[in-house]
């Protein structure tokens, strides 16, 4: 680009001296500077703060034993976020088809007028999820369904115990009186079982990531993945997590069967007309020597 502002600076000079032109329209024209483009809607994921499949195996077996593994489920194996695994509700699973319908997530809703006086607002609330597209039907991996049918079995007994107490609002992750988990209920737990188990300190949404990069390793289209996700577009899906699809070695068999079964494979041909390619183009060879 210098290049040829050069030239077309040269000549236009030649041509205003010798009268070929009544004014220079190069000069004071600077060319843009160069600033880097800023990346859309991107996130480095530090491949150490992600789990190998090695290491999510030990996490499902430890989190046997405390009060959050059912959130560890949906969050390591299915990707749900961690105010819609606190909405689920036994009614939001087709038992027949064995899908998991995410239409709710349960938290404190934003208060947009922190000046107005009233009651704290309930921290437990029935909220809209975060966009439409959060909006989705999941397949249920083996491993998740045969754990919703075992709690299930325990609430139903909680409820029979506890007939004046329990507050049977249907929700799956859920304390012994029926009450829904707090948006902040797993931090305390999950951070000793980390540590327990000898695993990486990594954060809870860590293991949202762990699971979408497992599906962007196992050759699944990521448009199908951004819809798992519940993301708004599937660049989105593409930047945010493939930037680390080489960091698990291994495979879960539940979890290999599950992605092989159920999740659409990337084709070729006819799905090419709908692929966009970054094409670079080296122009160094065509400009002259400095």
């Amino acid at each position: 680009m210098w290049h040829v502002k050069t030239v077309l600076n040269v000549s236009f000079r030649y041509a205003a001296a010798h009268k070929l032109v009544s004014v220079n329209p190069a000069e004071g024209v600077n060319l843009p500077k160069i600033v880097e483009a800023k990346p859309y809607h991107t996130r480095n994921i530090d491949i150490q703060k992600t789990l190998t499949m090695e290491q999510i195996q030990i996490l499902l077996e430890a989190s046997k034993w405390t009060q959050i593994h059912m959130q560890v489920l949906f969050n390591v194996l299915m990707g749900l976020r961690r105010q819609e695994i606190n909405g689920l509700k036994y009614s939001d699973v087709d038992y027949i088809n064995r899908t998991l319908t995410v239409e709710r997530q349960l938290g404190k809703e934003l208060d947009r007028n922190p000046n107005a006086s009233g009651e704290n607002p309930m921290t437990k609330r029935e909220l809209p999820l975060k966009s439409s597209s959060s909006k989705r039907v999941l397949p249920i991996p083996d491993y998740v369904f045969e754990a919703v049918l075992e709690e299930r079995k325990i609430y139903e007994k909680n409820r029979d115990r506890r007939k004046s107490q329990f507050l049977d609002a249907d929700y799956i992750c859920c304390s012994s009186y029926g009450k829904p988990r707090s948006k902040d209920f797993h931090w305390r737990h999950y951070k000793n079982l980390l540590k327990s188990a000898g695993l990486p300190d990594i954060r809870w949404h860590d293991l949202r990531s762990t699971y979408c990069t497992l599906l962007l390793k196992s050759d699944i289209n990521p448009k199908a993945v951004s819809k798992l996700m519940g993301h708004a577009k599937e660049p989105i899906t593409v930047d945010v997590y493939s930037d680390n699809q080489n960091i698990i070695p291994e495979e879960i068999p539940e979890l290999v069967s599950y992605t092989n079964d159920v999740m659409p494979k990337k084709r070729s041909g006819q799905d090419l007309k709908d692929v966009v390619l970054d094409t670079v183009i080296e122009t160094e060879k065509y400009l002259p020597d400095k």
